[in-house]
């Protein structure tokens, strides 16, 4: 059986006829994806986001799932587990190409997300699809004092507004990469994400100072 903690590349897959393409750039991974479902796209948005994830795998290798054979959507490590994601969608396997990986889903707990689940996450995901690119864009101009200056200064909830007056030196971009960046490292949180469009009104926290 494979083992789940080397699993370091994507099972090859053929672009299906009239599918379309989604393609990201993953921090996380220091690498591009691609996909051919907005459901895969949006649950890899969920997946770059959390910083409980330490590493993940698309299309990882095949599992049974209720006696059918099935390419698994994601492997993901965290902190202190590992589990398999597959969307419940139906999806024609065909178009992988041949693999021998199979994953000994009997030590790797099988979690299917549900076209409601995303749907629940939709603000989530819009979110981080704004702001994704602007860390992949920019992450290699932010420095670490401005990381810490920007830490210092969300002791107590701020507007993004508030936090690009107190510590830009003249370039908003990247504070905000700076910022965006922090909350996919999970140094700063941002409840208000979860419900509301990203705006100059979004509050950040540090994260060991949220209550």
């Amino acid at each position: 059986m494979e083992n789940s903690q080397h699993i370091a590349e994507p099972v090859a897959l053929v672009r299906p006829r009239g599918a379309h393409r989604f393609e990201g750039f993953s921090p996380k991974l220091a690498r591009r994806l691609t996909f051919y479902r907005r459901g895969l796209l949006e649950q890899w948005l969920l997946l770059e986001a959390d910083p409980m994830v330490i590493v993940f795998c698309e299309r990882p290798g095949y599992v049974s799932v209720n006696g059918k054979e099935r390419l698994a959507d994601f492997w993901v490590r965290y902190v202190d587990r590992q589990e398999l994601v597959i969307l419940d969608d139906t999806f024609d396997e065909n178009h992988a190409t041949k693999s021998h990986r199979h994953l000994d889903e009997a030590g790797l707990p099988i979690r299917k997300v549900l076209s409601a689940d995303l749907a629940a996450a939709r603000v989530w995901i819009d979110n981080w699809q704004r702001m994704l690119p602007c860390i992949v864009a920019n992450r290699s101009l932010v420095s670490p004092s401005l990381q810490r200056a920007i830490e210092r200064f969300l002791v107590h909830p701020r507007r993004l507004l508030e936090i690009e007056r107190e510590v830009s030196s003249g370039d908003t971009v990247l504070v905000r990469t700076a910022v965006f960046g922090m909350l996919h490292a999970g140094r700063l949180s941002a409840p208000d994400l979860h419900t509301k469009a990203l705006s100059l009104l979004t509050s950040f926290i540090a994260a060991e100072t949220k209550t």
